[in-house]
């Protein structure tokens, strides 16, 4: 099996084995079909200017299947949260996980290792590998907010969803 590209922008490897990164390039739907991954979910939007053109095709193409789930940057959603949990359980076995810089994916996979009960201090640090919107003055408060709404104790079944 080939070795994972760190090349492309922010690559990371998750304990779980789901991989992550930002912004792909036409070739790398080949180079993720060659270390295994099965299934690609894509937060970012098609308008953005960094965003590969034809991914769905490009995917297609190398066999892998893909879930487009587009988060707009400034209104991240519990809802869209959810809707990347679904797409990981409804495709089993490897499977990478993108936007365009992996800050969307790593706020997202805080919530849902915060859900599944992994320490707040860990999930935290796995976040802030890539980016931290809970202490960066930049980041858009619609992450604070939906990242501490996480925090709150809250029944089992209502998580972050309202």
């Amino acid at each position: 099996m080939a070795q994972d590209p760190e090349d492309i922008r922010n690559w990371q490897r998750r304990p779980d084995g789901i991989t992550t990164s930002g912004k792909l390039e036409p070739h790398d739907p080949a180079r993720l079909a060659a270390i295994g991954v099965r299934h690609v979910v894509n937060l970012a939007l098609d308008s953005h200017p960094e965003a590969l053109a034809d991914e769905a095709a490009l995917m297609a193409a190398a066999g892998i299947a893909y879930t487009h789930i587009p988060v707009p940057f400034d209104a991240p959603s519990p809802d869209h949260v959810a809707a990347l949990e679904q797409a990981l359980a409804a495709h089993p076995g490897p499977s990478h996980v993108h936007c365009i810089m992996n800050w969307r994916v790593t706020a997202f996979f805080y919530l849902l290792d915060r859900a599944a009960g992994l320490p707040e201090s860990e999930a935290r640090a796995r976040m802030a590998a890539v980016w931290n919107p809970l202490e960066d003055d930049n980041a858009p408060a619609a992450w604070r907010d939906l990242l501490e709404q996480s925090a709150r104790p809250q029944p089992a079944c209502d998580r972050f969803w309202p």
